[in-house]
């Protein structure tokens, strides 16, 4: 019995001597270490060809080592490459997929304003024929000063003051249209335009549409101004340089293993958190801003789907300047009276000359609507509803993108489940306490050392540039114009006034934004409008 135990204590001797002599041995020639340097790109010449006897490491434990102090050096400049990476990956894939979502809307408002005015150029041709062609530079400049408002704000266009312009000039033109036989003064027309608002010669079109136009080119070019800024808050954060510390921690984490000979081992999912935390503290103290203006753009959006529907405005605006037209035309006998009564009453033309042009203007067109599939298409057959759902998804799906970070890069192949890991000094266990998200959770970091009186000044400027945009957010989905390009003007950032008397509207100030409702009314209007031009035909004829 005493014979099989010894046999049995020489043979796990053996055993481990053989064991640990080929570990040595391993670790001696640095064969593998070489190998997996230089598929991470490093030159095999700064690997020694054996280990090192108590290399006087300044980063790596010391002892029995594949590195070199020099090596070392080399291997924080790799790291700051491995930690940028990931980053950098997620990060361009996020602003990527925003940059898109921001063409595809911007080319979609685009095209709706160029539709709609074609839309009306069309119908209006052959609606009024030379009476419109005549006048067609109102309208061309009507849907320029509306471009021009969707492009720049009130910076360039006061939206108040184009449409009460607008207004006033339609009318002064349709006034001397249907009063043809009289001759009027630039004076006397000017006294007309002071009435206009008394003689609602246009119904309440002109007030609808003023708000209707108001809260649906607010919101869009807003929200669409929210997704410009997203991409460039991304690129600004996520190629914030590392800190030296951070710097030193990646390395440790990531290349000591191999220098102790160990190059399939990979770091405690914990160890690596620690690490990327304190790596990332700076860039999650974005997240709290960053999530209350992806907040406001997501309720802005359903403003876009709903009672600001920038489709459902542009869409019918043919059809709405139509009908006060039609309504002017209807009422312009007691238009014209009132007119008269606070203006005086002007002189007459020679008659040969009146009589030709009544003929000439007397409104003989046909109002033919739009049938739904008759209408322009835009952005490649897409619809507000369509893009504004896809971009719902994306935008909650970016809620938490830089608190979660160092979770999205610590997972996966990158890590190593259970006690099979690197701790940061062995193979072993991690035991420190996982730190929380952000600058100030980082002052007991155990693995980086993290300045928290110190914080990043980029990141700063783009909590401060989100909140600015979430006010400006949070103001459209109210229907105000908060001019954020007028502070680039540099005339103080007021607000342009537009809007200000929307909160207190009802529902029938919106377009119905459900398509089948809408082109109901359309139809209703479609034919109160032919009978409404059949009876001025019939009148004037009389």
């Amino acid at each position: 019995m005493k014979t099989k135990m010894k046999t049995l204590l020489l043979l796990c001797v053996s055993t481990l001597v053989v064991l640990s002599a080929a570990a040595e041995q391993k670790l001696k020639n640095c064969n593998e270490v070489r190998a997996a340097f230089t598929s991470k790109g490093l030159n095999v010449n700064d690997v020694p060809n054996k280990g090192i006897n108590g290399a006087p490491l300044k980063v790596c434990p010391q002892g029995f080592s594949c590195c070199t102090v020099e090596l070392e050096e080399k291997l924080s400049q790799q790291s700051q490459t491995e930690i940028k990476a990931p980053v950098s990956r997620l990060s361009t894939n996020l602003q990527s997929s925003f940059k898109q979502r921001h063409d595809n809307f911007d080319k979609f408002f685009r095209e709706l304003l160029k539709n709609a005015e074609d839309s009306l150029n069309n119908m209006f041709v052959r609606t009024y024929g030379m009476m419109y062609v005549q006048n067609a530079a109102l309208f061309r400049d009507f849907f320029k000063s509306l471009t021009q408002y969707y492009v720049s704000g009130s910076a360039a266009v006061n939206l108040d003051s184009m449409l009460s312009d607008f207004w006033d000039d339609l009318l002064e033109r349709m006034f001397r249209l249907v009063n043809v036989q009289y001759d009027f003064s630039d004076a006397y027309m000017e006294c007309v335009s002071q009435h206009t608002e008394q003689l609602q010669p246009f119904g309440d079109v002109p007030r609808k549409l003023r708000i209707q136009l108001t809260r649906a080119f607010v919101a869009a070019r807003t929200f669409v101004r929210g997704l410009s800024l997203m991409p460039d808050v991304i690129n600004k954060v996520s190629t914030v340089s590392a800190s030296p510390s951070c710097v030193r921690a990646t390395m440790k984490m990531l290349y000591c293993p191999y220098c102790s000979g160990q190059v399939a081992l990979k770091p405690c999912q914990n160890y690596c958190l620690n690490v990327m935390r304190g790596c990332l503290a700076n860039q999650a103290d974005l997240d709290a801003e960053w999530n209350n203006f992806l907040g406001a753009m997501l309720s802005l959006a359903e403003r876009l789907e709903g009672p600001f529907n920038f489709e459902s405005v542009m869409d019918p605006i043919d059809v709405k300047i139509s009908e006060a037209i039609m309504n002017m035309q209807e009422n312009s006998m007691q238009v014209s009276q009132k007119v008269f009564q606070g203006c005086g009453t002007p002189k007459l033309k020679p008659i040969s000359r009146s009589a030709r042009s009544v003929k000439e203007t007397v409104f003989t067109g046909r109002f033919r609507p739009y049938s739904p599939e008759a209408r322009p298409t835009t952005a490649a057959g897409t619809s507000l509803d369509r893009l504004t759902g896809e971009v719902k998804k994306k935008l909650k799906h970016a809620k938490k993108f830089w608190s979660t970070l160092p979770e999205t890069v610590c997972a996966g192949e990158r890590i190593a489940p259970g006690d099979e890991c690197w701790n940061g000094t062995a193979k072993s266990r991690y035991e420190s306490l996982v730190m929380g998200n952000g600058l100030a959770n980082q002052v007991s970091n155990p693995d980086v050392e993290v300045d928290i009186t110190k914080p990043d000044t980029v990141i700063r400027s783009q909590i401060a540039i989100l909140k600015e945009m979430t006010s400006w957010l949070k103001a459209a989905h109210s229907g105000n114009d908060i001019s954020f390009d007028i502070d680039v003007e540099g005339s103080g950032g007021e607000e342009s006034g537009s809007g200000s008397d929307t909160t207190s509207q009802t529902d029938d100030m919106y377009f119905p934004t459900t398509p089948n409702t809408r082109f109901t009314k359309l139809t209703d209007i479609c034919k109160s409008l032919k009978e409404v031009i059949v009876g001025a035909s019939q009148s004037w004829k009389e």
